[in-house]
Order: C-alpha cells, then sequence, then structure tokens
C-alpha cells in the first residue's frame, strides 16, 4: 500500500511538472513584454518594427528626424515634426499589428499605409483611422478612412490600449479592432474617380483631380499621423505574405 502511494505520489509531481512547464511554454507562444516577439512570432517570420527604445527605422515623412523622444515605450507621433512618423521600409501585402491609446476624451490620429509619395500622403496612401468616441462613419475608429465605416466600433475608452491589426493582400484590404473584424474592402472595386462603390465622394485627388483608389500604388510606407493630439504606438510588428 505504501510503494502505491508513493507511486501515485511521484506520477503526480510529474504531472504537475509537466502541466506547468507546457502552461509556460504556451504562455512565451501568445503572450510576450512590450516590443519583443514571441518564439511563435519569430518562428511564423514576424517583423518587429519599433524596439521600444528610439527611433531606428523611422523618420517623419519630410526626412527629418523624429523630435518626440521614445516615451513609456511607445513611438509618439505628435509634436514629431512631420505629419506622419513612417518606417524607412516599403511594403506590399502584409499584416501589421500594432497597439495605441490616448489619454484625452478626444484624440484623432491614424495609421497609414502603401503611402506611394511621402510628400503627399493624404492622398497616395491608406489610412485606418484612430479616433476617440463611438460613431460609425468613414472618418471613425476602425475606420478605412473616407472609403469604409466599421460595422462596429470597437474602440476602449481614453487610456486603455487597442489592439489594431491591418492585413492587405492585393486588392483586400482588412481591419481589425480588439480582435473583431470592423472594416474591409476591395481596391477593385473602387474603379471609378473620386467615387465609392456606395455612390458616395472620397476625398482622393492627385493635381486637384479625382482619382480611382483601384490605381492605388500596392506597395508604399507605412507609418502614424500627428493630428494634433499625443498618442502612443508599441509593439508594432509586420507579417509579409
Amino acid at each position: 500500500m505504501i510503494v502505491l502511494r508513493t507511486i501515485f505520489l511521484g506520477a503526480a509531481i510529474v504531472f504537475f511538472g509537466v502541466f506547468v512547464a507546457g502552461n509556460a511554454a504556451a504562455a512565451e507562444n501568445t503572450t510576450a513584454a512590450d516590443n519583443v516577439l514571441t518564439s511563435k512570432e519569430k518562428k511564423d517570420g514576424w517583423r518587429l518594427l519599433f524596439n521600444g527604445r528610439d527611433h531606428t527605422g523611422w523618420r517623419c515623412n519630410n526626412g527629418k528626424k523624429i523630435a518626440t523622444p521614445v516615451d513609456q515605450g511607445s513611438l509618439v507621433p505628435y509634436k514629431s515634426g512631420g505629419y506622419l512618423v513612417l518606417h524607412d521600409d516599403l511594403f506590399a501585402d502584409f499584416v501589421l499589428r500594432c497597439d495605441v491609446r490616448w489619454e484625452a476624451e478626444h484624440c484623432n490620429s491614424g495609421i497609414f499605409f502603401r503611402v506611394s509619395d511621402k510628400k503627399n500622403p493624404v492622398h497616395t496612401g491608406f489610412e485606418v483611422q484612430v479616433m476617440s468616441g463611438a460613431g460609425l462613419s468613414k472618418h471613425d475608429m476602425g475606420a478605412i478612412y473616407d472609403l469604409a465605416a466599421p460595422t462596429k466600433n470597437m474602440g476602449k475608452p481614453a487610456g486603455e490600449w487597442n489592439a489594431i491589426e491591418i492585413r492587405c493582400q492585393g486588392p483586400n484590404i482588412q481591419v481589425k479592432v480588439n480582435g473583431r473584424v470592423v472594416s474591409t474592402l476591395n481596391c477593385d472595386d473602387f474603379d471609378q474617380p473620386g467615387v465609392c462603390p456606395d455612390g458616395q465622394k472620397h476625398k482622393f485627388k492627385i493635381g486637384g483631380k479625382p482619382v480611382a483608389v483601384k490605381n492605388f500604388a500596392r506597395r508604399g510606407y507605412l507609418g502614424f499621423q500627428d493630428h494634433g493630439q499625443r498618442v502612443w504606438y508599441k509593439n508594432i510588428r509586420l507579417l509579409e505574405l
């Protein structure tokens, strides 16, 4: 009887050790410290675009160095010296993930991507709106700015972190906010200059003339907008498709 109890106790200890180790490994693969890739992300080919310490790999869209220091392990576009802070590299098909928060009750910023002209990012690239409030327009949180409104506003209150994911593959763009798909579009559907498929006009013009979104470059720069309020971006990572 004593022998059986000893065997049972030993087996339980081994099982518990395996259970703890397994959960620790799982946790390592699903969570990480800020601005650090998990082992699973590394294995899957993700790339960390911001190191959380300095502006390596980043510059204002006008070519100037970023004036605002890194704060709380975050990239801060506010008063950076340019309209956008952009990564040096160009990307075509990718999944971009980052976390963003603001502290003011009213806040406005944006995540730009596939920008083909750094001097004219507003009209030569896409923007996912980063915005306080609970609206559902083409200018609210999670919208593909001026093109596709969110189906649900998943933004969190001021002071809380929001997880954003943007997937670009060919003509297709999909946006997730805090784990939920909130907006999508197919660029090929936007084949009329200055007009969305729903008949509403959009802002995009080159040389004062409306353009068709279908003809936008499908490779370009990505970065974050200074729209006059302080916003923090961290855990900026990208997987090329």
